[in-house]
């Protein structure tokens, strides 16, 4: 786990260096926080700009729980995450790459019951309206 973050951690060091570089080689002087500003700011606006068309295209082809699913996986793996690097910070437990797939495992686990649930349901009542 530990040498996911610390290669995680590299590649985004060597890119904030490229982009401080680019700032310094070419006279912008924009300090550290106008780069996150300009750089966060176009990553979050080209992810945007690609997911929107696709989960507009699934909500039209009724997909909201898919959806939903993918909304609350991505909140999961970021809380997941930030509870193993919280314990390696404060030393309350090991950060371990396991855990994480532990817990999104069980994620897992308890969406295919509700999906499964779901489905029986949404069956029931598809034939009691037919």
């Amino acid at each position: 786990m530990s040498r996911l973050i610390y290669l995680f951690i590299s590649i985004i060091t060597k890119l904030h260096a490229k982009f401080l570089s680019i700032n310094d080689n070419h006279g912008l002087d924009l300090t550290d926080k106008q780069l996150h500003f300009l750089i966060i700011g176009m990553f979050g606006f080209a992810m945007l700009v690609v997911i929107q068309p696709i989960f507009r295209w699934l909500a039209k082809h009724h997909a909201e729980l898919l959806i939903t699913f993918l909304y609350v996986f991505t909140i999961v793996v970021v809380v997941s995450f930030a509870i193993e690097i919280g314990q390696a910070y404060t030393g309350t437990g090991d950060m371990d790459f396991y855990d994480i797939a532990s817990g999104l495992l069980g994620f897992f686990v308890f969406f295919g019951i509700y999906l499964i649930g779901y489905i029986i349901w949404n069956a029931l009542k598809s034939k009691t309206t037919a």
